[in-house]
């Protein structure tokens, strides 16, 4: 089982109303939310936040506000339910979270084009050409980027040197795409096959 919970109507948030809400969080989440001093980030780390307690509620029945604790390469597990597994991820045009009784990873990103030294460092050579070939190489770089991002989240190790090859490696992994080319941003959602 697991759920993913969307909000891509950020601009319809006030700053005092993202304030205020961020007023309500625990100290722990509202000191990461005030650490932004952009407004736009601050914006993207509350309703990611509100979007974890959303779910809790409507899938978990946890009424809590989470809080967190960190393994040491900084993926986010909730101290008082380590039997929930979440993944929260945000860009510019949506912020997402994912939730499972499973480990999960999830990564949001805006449909943007990417420079060719970024895709060369990044892509294999046949994801290069998947890029260069493709009708939309914007859509196409972004689609994987997600892919690859979810996989690192979903196995809580960050970006890896070998992040070139990383899809190639990973038929234990199930990934699901979305793209909403309408408010650009392409978001996957990366499980382990098994079930584990």
């Amino acid at each position: 089982m697991h759920s993913v919970y969307i909000e891509d109507n950020l601009q319809a948030y006030t700053a005092e109303q993202i304030d205020s809400r961020i007023a309500t969080f625990p100290s722990q989440r509202r000191e990461v939310a005030m650490r932004f001093s952009n407004g736009q980030r601050r914006k993207e780390s509350a309703l990611a936040y509100q979007l974890l307690c959303k779910g809790l509620r409507e899938c978990f029945h946890a009424e809590e506000k989470p809080v967190f604790c960190f393994n040491e390469h900084g993926k986010p597990s909730l101290a008082a339910h380590p039997d929930i597994h979440f993944n929260l991820s945000h860009c510019r045009e949506a912020v997402v979270c994912a939730l499972s009784d499973r480990p999960i990873g999830i990564d949001v990103e805006c449909i943007r084009r990417a420079s060719d030294s970024l895709i060369h460092y990044v892509m294999n050579a046949a994801e290069e050409e998947e890029i260069r070939s493709s009708a939309d190489p914007q859509l196409a770089f972004v689609r994987l980027w997600t892919r690859k991002e979810a996989v690192c989240k979903l196995r809580g190790t960050g970006i890896t040197q070998a992040i070139r090859d990383l899809l190639t490696q990973v038929p234990e992994i199930c990934i699901e795409t979305v793209e909403n080319t309408a408010k650009g941003y392409v978001y996957s959602v990366a499980r382990f096959a098994d079930g584990r």
